[in-house]
């Protein structure tokens, strides 16, 4: 992670792009993010992370330290071509960046 820059990072969207920075500053693995809503893959703000079984409560702390707005943590099983996947964390936000 010591060479990742975000300025390097054109698919964020914008929406959640400061989430996402937040959880990479501590360590956290992120690979997937979206800013929720109409039009968008995920109903509201997600972020996808890989860990085990306390990297989520990692982010967690970090998330609610710096007053980021979370709804709900899970430890999720994607299904991709008919076939579970994963674990892998998911940690949602009431809302995005304005």
């Amino acid at each position: 992670m010591s060479d990742y820059n975000p300025a390097d990072d054109h698919q964020l969207d914008e929406g959640i792009a400061p989430y996402v920075y937040e959880l990479r500053s501590v360590g956290i693995e992120t690979f997937e993010s979206c800013s929720g809503g109409e039009g968008h893959c995920f109903a509201v703000p997600t972020i996808r992370f890989h860990g085990g079984r306390s990297e989520g409560f990692k982010a967690l702390a970090a998330a609610m330290q710096v007053g980021l707005p979370v709804s709900e943590l899970r430890r999720v099983w994607p299904i991709n071509d008919g076939e579970p996947t994963g674990p892998c964390w998911e940690i949602t936000f009431t809302e995005s960046v304005s």
